[in-house]
C-alpha cells in the first residue's frame, strides 16, 4: 500500500480515494505476478493524457497571448514530452511510490523515462477523478506555469531541420552529428555533440539529451554561416 499522507505532501492534494493513486503507481508488471488483468496504471494513463494536453493547451495560450499558433503548438508538444513529463517525476520524487514486478529492477525505475512518464500521466488522471477538474487544473498549473513562462524558444526551433535544408541548397553533402562527451549520473545525463560536415566541425552544441545538443550545435553552425 502508498504512504498516502507521503504523497498528499508530494502532490499537495488532499486524497479521497486512495485506490485511484494507489492503481497509478502500480506498473503493469505487477499484473503478471498476480496473476491480473488491467490492475495498472494504464487506464489511467489514458485519461491522465487528454486532461494533460487540454490544461497544458489552455495555460500556454492564456499565458502567451502574442504567440503564433504554430509556437504555441510546439510549446505545448515540448512541455508534454517524454522527457518534459519525467522531469517533472523525478522533480517530485515519484519514483519511490511505484510498485512493480519481479521482472523489473526498484533501482531502474529512476532511470525510465518511460515509466515516470506514464506514471506522471496516471496521476494526473487519479487527481480528475478523485478531486475533479478544478484542482488538477491547480495542480498542473503550479507544476507547468514556470515553464511555460521561461522556456527558450529557441528549443522550439528545429534547427537541425534548417541546417540540412542550407546543406541541400548549396548542394552540399548531408552533416553528420557526433557525441564527443557524457556527463553525469544516468538519470540526468549531459551530453555535447559537434556537427560535421567532411570530418569539419561546423559547431557545437550541449544539452540535457541528445537530441538537445544536436540542435544547439545545428545553430551554433547557422549562426557561424556555415563558411566551410
Amino acid at each position: 500500500m502508498i504512504n498516502v499522507d507521503e504523497l498528499k505532501q508530494v502532490l499537495s492534494v488532499d486524497i479521497n480515494d486512495a485506490s485511484y493513486y494507489e492503481l497509478a503507481l502500480t506498473h503493469p508488471s505487477c499484473n503478471g505476478d498476480a496473476k491480473t488483468k488491467h490492475n495498472d496504471y494504464q487506464r489511467l494513463e489514458f485519461m491522465g493524457d487528454a486532461v494533460l494536453g487540454f490544461v497544458c493547451g489552455d495555460l500556454v495560450y492564456k499565458n502567451h497571448p502574442d504567440m503564433g499558433e504554430g509556437l504555441l503548438s510546439k510549446l505545448r508538444s515540448y512541455l508534454v514530452r517524454k522527457e518534459s513529463l519525467s522531469n517533472y517525476a523525478r522533480k517530485m520524487h515519484l519514483e519511490k511510490f511505484i510498485k512493480v514486478g519481479h521482472s523489473i529492477s526498484k533501482n531502474s525505475i529512476v532511470a525510465s523515462n518511460n515509466i515516470l512518464e506514464d506514471v506522471f500521466e496516471a496521476l494526473v488522471g487519479a487527481i480528475y477523478l478523485d478531486k475533479g477538474f478544478e484542482v488538477v487544473y491547480n495542480y498542473l498549473k503550479n507544476i507547468l506555469l514556470h515553464y511555460i513562462l521561461n522556456t527558450d524558444i529557441d528549443v522550439l526551433t528545429d534547427y537541425k531541420s534548417k541546417l540540412q535544408e542550407l546543406m541541400q541548397s548549396e548542394q552540399r553533402d548531408a552533416v553528420t552529428y557526433e557525441t564527443v562527451d557524457e556527463t553525469g549520473p544516468a538519470h540526468d545525463k549531459t551530453f555535447t555533440v559537434n556537427v560535421l560536415l567532411d570530418g569539419i566541425v561546423l559547431g557545437s552544441g550541449v544539452g540535457k539529451s541528445k537530441k538537445e545538443a544536436e540542435q544547439k550545435a545545428a545553430k551554433s553552425a547557422l549562426e557561424k554561416g556555415i563558411k566551410n
